[in-house]
């Protein structure tokens, strides 16, 4: 005879919010194993400086297919939040050029920002919205009624961190259409200043120089993009402004 004993038993409720969490917690796996593994050793200036020749010869080689690689790589990096991007995108503009880097690493990032977008919203709206409630209903009202102009602020102005706005829409109800274009057409200036940079990797290389990364904050090419911001609220002032005379 086989004794009973309290056997504690998880509902089919708490089943299903295990699952929701799992791509998250792949995700965050994947970010740390990414970096205990040493994959940040070959984000970075040395390891392109030091591997540039076999790198472009590659590229000559298998033209088609290194255009697919960096663009997956581009999705993977985002897609996991992993550091790095920045490298990947003077890569970008070294291997193929500003033009069609830009393209490339426009496509790749958008299309693992909307990755992450869909995990978050899966896995964490329904957790977010039962704990903080109002406050985050009154958020979410406010966020939406003008969806795309603050997506485009967010995205053109580089003072949060890449992957939290990929999170915070998720969270405040964003329409996945407005999500996808405000990153598209959010990140196209950045992408644009950093391919730039990767295009012109090669007369550094020769001068034994490393490229400064914090090119998109110095004031010729950051006031341009906080010009663009502001353009991008018009249309929330003007609302505000209309209908604070109908009051």
């Amino acid at each position: 005879m086989m004794a009973t004993g309290d056997m504690t038993q998880t509902t089919p409720k708490e089943n299903k919010k295990k699952a929701h969490l799992l791509p998250l917690l792949i995700i965050g796996a994947g970010a740390v194993a990414f970096v205990l593994f040493g994959g940040l050793d070959y984000l970075s200036f040395e390891t392109l400086r030091d591997n540039r020749q076999a790198i472009l010869d590659w590229t000559q080689q298998n033209y088609g297919l290194a255009i697919l690689a960096f663009i997956l790589a581009y999705h993977v990096a985002v897609m996991f939040s992993l550091p790095g991007a920045v490298w990947l995108s003077l890569t970008g503009g070294f291997l193929f050029g500003t033009v069609e880097a830009t393209a490339y690493i426009v496509v790749g990032a958008t299309a693992g920002a909307v990755g992450i977008f869909l995990l978050a919203r899966y896995a964490l709206y329904d957790f977010f919205h039962a704990r903080v409630g109002k406050t985050l209903k009154r958020m979410e009202k406010g966020f939406q009624d003008d969806a795309l102009s603050y997506m485009l602020v967010l995205r053109l102005v580089p003072l949060f961190p890449f992957w939290l706005v990929n999170l915070v829409p998720a969270l405040l109800g964003v329409r996945l259409r407005i999500y996808t274009i405000g990153t598209f057409f959010g990140i196209i200036p950045g992408a644009f200043v950093y391919a730039s940079v990767g295009s012109g990797l090669g007369a550094l290389f020769a001068k034994g120089e490393t490229p400064d990364v914090g090119v998109i904050f110095s004031p010729e090419i950051l006031t341009p993009m906080v010009g663009l911001a502001v353009l991008a609220m018009v249309p929330v002032f003007y609302k505000k402004w209309k209908n604070r005379g109908k009051a």
